[in-house]
């Protein structure tokens, strides 16, 4: 087996996501040249090393971008060559500290009112009302939106962990129609031969295909037109794509004339600021948010402080 095909195979094995994928073998390919095309093997930990440091040196690439390199290389020699993890240490470039950027719920206002309306004002009043990552949101299934019990199930997100969260309120007429209408395309698919999607493909075994052509496994934000599935060249019904959801959101920023970076993911920094300044404490955030660690949540207590500029009053106010 080619070493790209055994690192795919492994990543698919892992479970881990298309995305993951992509970016695993796009900086595994990149290393190989870099190189010059030898085998991983043959350049091994001091081959990390010399071109960790090309990227820091030679490319100034982010401290982020270095450690999403260091991470696919070490998924490369550990997981898919089967090297020892303790050989595979190394010491992450530090990354700068930044605070996020956070609308004032004036503004998360008038960029909703200029979202399109419909599902992308739907969908992004979802990633607001509920602080969810945009890829969690994407994913929802039919099953996930329980209009019974009023709340929204986020599957397998980051760490591939599940939680709860309240349905707001003020989405919930808004949730059934855009049901209906995923309704339409289950009934459409169905009538051009198939509603196939994606699920993973331990599921469709056990149940003899039959999940991934099931209402519940729906996606609950479809994508307008079937495609192939790069994985098994099979036509499906995707979801939605985030470059989509990008652009509904890019053009909403500029219609509404905020003046500020605005993109998906700032509606949630949006969503756990505002919970903070209402009073919710800051465990029940952290679960809200689906964080491994209240450590990571605390950075919206960093952002409150910035906003009231320390808390200390200006001595120009005092001319």
């Amino acid at each position: 087996m080619r070493l790209e095909e055994l690192l795919r195979a492994t990543i698919r094995r892992k479970g881990l996501s298309r995305n993951t994928e992509k970016t695993y073998v796009s900086w595994y390919k990149r290393y190989v040249r870099f190189h010059k095309m030898k085998h991983p093997k043959e350049v091994g930990k001091t081959g990390v090393e010399e071109f960790l440091r090309h990227l820091a040196l030679e490319k100034e690439v982010a401290a982020s971008t270095q450690s999403q390199a260091l991470n696919a290389l070490v998924f490369l020699y550990v997981q898919a060559l089967g090297g020892d993890k303790e050989e595979y240490q190394f010491v992450r470039a530090k990354r700068k500290r930044r605070l996020p950027v956070v609308l004032s719920k004036r503004e998360v206002r008038e960029l909703l009112q200029h979202v399109q309306e419909g599902c992308p004002r739907l969908f992004c009043g979802l990633l607001y009302g509920c602080g969810l990552r945009v890829g969690e949101g994407l994913r929802l299934r039919v099953k996930d939106v329980d209009f019974d019990n009023e709340v929204v199930w986020v599957r397998g997100g980051k760490g591939d962990k599940d939680r709860c969260l309240r349905m707001p309120e003020k989405l919930l007429d808004g949730l059934k129609r855009q049901l209906t209408r995923v309704r339409m395309f289950h009934e459409e698919d169905l009538l051009q031969g198939g509603s196939k999607v994606w699920v993973e493909p331990s599921l469709d075994r056990k149940y003899g295909c039959r999940a991934s052509a099931s209402w519940e496994w729906y996606w609950f934000f479809p994508a307008m037109k079937r495609a192939q599935d790069p994985r098994d060249g099979k036509l499906k019904r995707h979801h939605v794509l985030e470059a989509t959801v990008s652009r509904w959101i890019r053009n909403a920023v500029t219609t509404a004339e905020l003046g500020k970076k605005v993109s998906a993911h700032v509606l949630r920094h949006s969503y756990a600021t505002h919970l903070l300044q209402s009073g919710v404490d800051l465990r029940t955030i952290q679960e809200a948010l689906g964080h491994s660690s209240v450590k990571t949540t605390e950075i919206y207590t960093h952002v409150i402080h910035a906003m009231q500029g320390g808390s200390a009053r200006s001595p120009l106010d005092e001319l």
